[in-house]
């Protein structure tokens, strides 16, 4: 017989081994995923990964300065202002936090600005001056139909008398229907006088007076919950706090009142944003309110505003098209330009002064069927060119669009996109037109590598464009973030690779060219941040900074002294250094302002010039369609390919 007591040892040793073997099973895969992080990360810092596809760097804010950057714009300061409101946050909304932050990206000092209103989903563009004007923003958040707790509607307050002034009504105001109900408005509002227009009566005696009441509207709610409330005929209303004759000629209208769901509406107000001062400037407000709008610079300086909701949730009518002036700071409507667009649509000031082009990129709202075909619209007879050929038509929502290269080739690039609403549907097509031909049509360019709503399209000195973020379903859905990247080079209409980003952008994402040649990153949405949808989204308030491949190159070129005040058809004369090789172009670009994938402002301007050793001579191009008035980046970029860091100048 075995002695038991000599076999224990054994038996330990065995179980030891499978135990060992059991440990090291399980750690598998950590190890080998922590051998392939640490790979991974040697091979995208090296020089030669680098100088192939650039890199990317995450950029973390103070905590007590963050905030979800919704909107973003380079001034002519070189700082990034960010914009939040209320940061798509209807607690932030409620508590009435609006935040605004002016960001350095070259020292990273950072300033919080008072914002007087919710800019959350405004328009903006810049002015002659460098300022940025916004406009709209956030009135009321939407309600689901199954949170509707007091009916409400769209109360139409009318004035029949001209001799009354301006009067302002406080939130809270109560409208009173006959029957006893009462209902409250969600926002103060104010009411004009009346028009009086006086005539010689036919016939030369007397004289003819026609008034015209004037009217305004505001949402109001139930001052009672439940479906008591509801009203579904037309019904006129009295003003509480007005007597006598004041109480006769102002009134409420309103068709209905319903527990129905209730739509995010827009604001009216405008600000300029000073860059010297970093303060909001106000100005007159628009005619109409806007959530959701664009707005695009016109060749003489003036903005024009389209789309958005308007104060009662609806897409608004193309009649209220209307027109800012630097110069007096005050809005005129326009009629005689009558266009429907779905909202954030991406118009363009094209080469010709009195014709935008409408790429059929939009955000957000509208039917599917209405104001979603891409064409040229000529503002003087307000006739609209339809422009063909677009691939995946139906999958334009949430696509991105810009120019490509110099504005003067007059091509515009047409990057991803999805369905209308909350479609999981989205395509990586890139499609291009010239809009200088005699009828221009879009033509197939490279395909990205993922269906990519969201995208961004950045211009950079080079006249190649950077296309990042994105996320193949609807708000990330499902854990769809696409983290890749890729360059577009318009001389071979070809996609290269780009390092890919660390940080997954989506809805809310942003991108724009910093002044010394790299790109800024911001903002992400995501509705579920699990891939079952299960786990409620976090707004990611990281940046991230790419480094484009040509920073990692040697002799970059430096602008010395030159003036930074440059008239049309003017010469210009700059100091160089550090250029060894020549330089290859010349190019003033246009900073960016840029919201859910619209960014209307940014354009590559190609300047004629001549180089006499260190001394370079540059053209201003004379026509303001080709280069709108304001500030500009001069780039000068040698013959490797490589930009300098840029000068500003102002044209005017």
């Amino acid at each position: 017989m075995k002695n038991p007591e000599r076999r224990r040892p054994r038996r330990r040793f065995v179980w030891q081994t499978v135990a060992a073997a059991i440990l090291i099973a399980a750690n598998a895969h950590p190890i080998y995923s922590f051998a392939a992080d640490y790979t991974h990360d040697r091979e995208i810092n090296s020089p030669g990964y680098k100088a192939r596809y650039g890199h990317w760097q995450i950029i973390e804010l103070p905590k007590d300065v963050r905030l979800n950057a919704i909107h973003a714009a380079l001034l002519d300061t070189g700082k990034l202002l960010l914009i939040a409101g209320s940061g798509n946050d209807r607690q932030q909304f409620a508590a009435g936090t609006f935040r605004t932050l002016v960001y350095d990206p070259a020292t990273g000092r950072t300033k919080d600005v008072r914002t007087p209103v919710d800019l959350f989903c405004a328009g903006h563009a810049f002015l002659p001056s460098g300022k940025l004007l916004v406009a709209g923003g956030t009135l009321r958040y939407e309600v689901l139909k199954p949170d509707v707790t007091h009916a409400g509607g769209t109360m139409t307050v009318k004035n029949e008398s001209p001799d009354d002034n301006s009067r302002t009504f406080p939130k809270g105001t109560e409208f009173v229907a006959p029957n006893g109900k009462r209902y409250r408005a969600a926002a103060d509002f104010v009411v004009k006088p009346a028009t009086k227009i006086e005539r010689p009566a036919v016939g030369g005696t007397g004289t003819h007076v026609a008034v015209t009441a004037s009217e305004t509207t505001v949402w109001v709610d139930a001052a009672e919950k439940g479906s008591g409330s509801i009203s579904s005929a037309p019904t006129q209303y009295a003003v509480t706090g007005l007597t006598g004759v004041a109480a006769q000629n102002i009134y409420g209208l309103s068709d209905k009142m319903t527990l129905d769901k209730q739509d995010y509406q827009g604001l009216k107000e405008t600000y300029e944003f000073n860059p010297r001062t970093e303060e909001y400037e106000p100005v007159a407000d628009m005619s109409e309110k806007r959530w959701y709008p664009t707005l695009t610079g016109l060749a003489d300086g003036r903005v024009l505003a389209t789309s958005g909701l308007n104060g009662k949730g609806e897409v608004v009518d193309g009649t209220q098209n209307e027109v800012y002036d630097p110069k007096t700071r005050k809005w005129t409507v326009r009629p005689d330009l009558n266009r429907y667009f779905p909202t954030y649509p991406a118009i363009f000031q094209t080469a010709t002064a009195d014709r935008l082009f409408y790429s059929g990129s939009s955000t957000g709202y509208g039917p599917a069927d209405q104001g979603r075909k891409p064409g040229l619209w000529n503002l003087t007879d307000n006739t609209f060119q339809v422009v063909p050929g677009l691939r995946d038509p139906d999958l334009m929502e949430t696509s991105a669009s810009s120019w490509v290269g110099p504005v003067q080739d007059q091509t515009v690039m047409v990057v991803g996109g999805g369905g209308v609403g909350e479609s999981p549907r989205s395509t990586g097509r890139i499609d291009l037109v010239k809009l200088d031909e005699p009828n221009p049509r879009f033509t197939p360019g490279p395909s990205l590598p993922e269906g990519t709503r969201y995208p961004n399209v950045v211009q950079l000195p080079d006249d190649t464009s950077l296309i990042t973020g994105g996320s193949r379903d609807y708000r990330g859905k499902g854990n769809t973030d696409n983290h890749n990247a890729r360059i577009y080079h318009p001389d071979t209409n070809t996609l290269a690779y780009a390092a890919d980003p660390n940080v997954g952008r989506n809805y809310h994402g942003s991108a724009l060219l910093l002044p010394d040649g790299r790109v800024m990153t911001m903002g992400s949405d995501p509705l579920f941040r699990d891939r079952e949808n299960t786990v409620e989204g976090e707004f990611d308030q990281r940046l991230e900074l790419y480094t484009p491949p040509y920073l990692f190159q040697d002799d970059r070129p430096l602008i010395g002294d030159g003036p930074t005040i440059v008239g049309y058809g003017k010469k210009a004369r700059y100091e160089l250094m550090n250029d060894t090789v020549g330089i290859g172009k010349v190019r003033l670009i246009r900073p960016s302002a840029v919201t859910h994938s619209t960014n209307v402002e940014q354009r590559s301007v190609a300047l004629e010039f001549t180089q006499v050793g260190d001394r370079l001579e540059v053209t201003i191009p004379t026509q303001p369609a080709v280069l709108p008035p304001g500030y500009y980046m001069l780039f000068v970029t040698n013959k490797l390919g490589v930009p300098s860091v840029a000068k500003w100048v102002h044209i005017r």
